[in-house]
């Protein structure tokens, strides 16, 4: 870890975020630049997440939608604020927007891998320490990997302030090391869609997600399964040991938040 990753702290000034924005090559780049993204700009609908014992709901997954068009795709929103080095920036406002509209619920929020050498991140007024319900911060397993040592620090440390649970997201979707990304301790381990498509339909991969969910609770963490679309899929995940479940079979994503369907 450099030895600015080590001073991170919980209080910063207005000024110095905004010197660290203005040292930014993209700050001053026309266009419609992610920085003037408000709260005002952004939508969040909410996905539940159900026990897989009854088909109760669990808790609800954020997940950030932006009005401007030319960000409509999460993915192209992020990539943008990447370039111009303003995730955590506009992490800020996401979580006043889903926090608002999960007052009181278990919630799950992503946190993108540049947040966590962002001032944003670490400011005693962020969202997150106002939140009622319990909280979930989820980093993917790639980012587990590769920034190790700040989820160990600097994400591990916002858990422990806010009282939030660390989670690992998209598990199986990369080649990362397991028994490093399990070192982190999560809470929660979620398993990427391509383990749990056709679960039911392979032998040899309902073995291994048998496998992995029986070492993430050895271990202490809490197991959800992702992308659940189909029955069989469901009966296939529960059978395998998992404790929670997501999935357009369950519910869509949407605000104000569907009522879980369970099948079973």
């Amino acid at each position: 870890m450099s030895g600015r990753d080590k001073r991170l702290r919980w209080t910063f000034s207005s000024d110095d975020l905004d010197r660290e924005d203005e040292s930014s090559p993209e700050a001053s780049a026309p266009g419609r630049s992610t920085r003037l993204i408000t709260a005002d700009d952004l939508d969040v609908v909410l996905q539940p997440i159900v026990d897989l014992r009854d088909g109760r709901l669990f808790a609800a997954e954020a997940l950030v939608r932006c009005r401007w068009p030319e960000y409509a795709s999460p993915v192209a929103l992020f990539a943008q604020a990447e370039k111009e080095r303003a995730c955590g920036r506009l992490g800020r406002p996401i979580r006043e927007v889903a926090i608002a509209r999960a007052a009181g619920m278990p919630l799950f929020l992503n946190i993108h891998p540049e947040e966590l050498s962002s001032r944003w991140l670490v400011r005693p007024d962020d969202p997150l320490s106002f939140h009622e319900g319990e909280l979930f911060l989820e980093i993917t397993e790639s980012a587990a990997f590769e920034y190790f040592d700040l989820c160990r620090s600097v994400l591990k440390e916002v858990c422990t302030r806010t009282s939030a649970h660390l989670v690992v997201d998209d598990l199986g979707a990369g080649h990362s090391n397991l028994k490093r990304v399990l070192d982190l301790e999560p809470a929660i381990v979620k398993l990427d869609r391509e383990l749990v498509k056709d679960l039911d339909k392979s032998h040899r991969q309902r073995v291994l997600v048998r496998s992995v969910t029986a070492l993430c609770k050895d271990l202490g963490a809490r197991v959800v399964c992702e992308g659940i679309e189909t029955l069989d899929e469901l009966k296939a995940v529960r059978d395998a040991g998992a404790d929670f479940g997501q999935g357009y079979l369950l519910a869509r994503p949407g605000y104000p938040m569907p009522r879980p369907v369970w099948p079973l």
